[in-house]
């Protein structure tokens, strides 16, 4: 079980850093780079992102969102179950994550002022979880 555990710690690590990445590339990690990828800038000619693009993004973010936390969650929780901290680590990490998705949704259909919502929610859970992967992966491994 012990390298099946550590090949899902590394992917997540993997994943999650590489998902910023990804982000920053494609809807930018700052009010003004999300904002113009949401609602175009006719100064620059930058189209908005069309309403069915939009939510086939939103799905694929919420599936990954609930794999990547479902997962990592389980092996935290039991890896660190005896940690005071533990419950308020997975309850900050999953209303962050939760928190992304909708602020988005909200920014996109409501008011650009989520923006920073999202953009809040989204640093906040990639921090808490690589930090847990990391816990997860030393617990795992080094800690007697």
């Amino acid at each position: 079980m012990k390298p099946l555990l550590n090949g899902l710690l590394l992917f997540i690590l993997l994943y999650t850093m590489f998902d910023v990445f990804v982000k920053a590339h494609t809807m930018g990690l700052s009010v003004n780079a999300v904002t113009t990828t949401l609602f175009g800038n006719a100064d620059e000619f930058l189209n908005p992102m069309n309403k069915s693009v939009f939510l086939e993004f939103i799905h694929m973010q919420i599936f990954f969102l609930m794999m990547i936390l479902l997962s990592l969650s389980a092996v935290y929780a039991r890896l660190l179950h005896k940690k005071r901290k533990t419950v308020v680590m997975l309850n900050a990490l999953l209303l962050s994550a939760l928190l992304t998705p909708l602020a988005l949704v909200s920014a996109y259909f409501y008011s650009a002022e989520f923006i920073t919502i999202y953009l809040f929610g989204f640093f906040t859970w990639h921090i808490l979880a690589l930090y847990m992967a990391t816990a997860s992966l030393w617990e795992l491994n080094i800690a007697k």
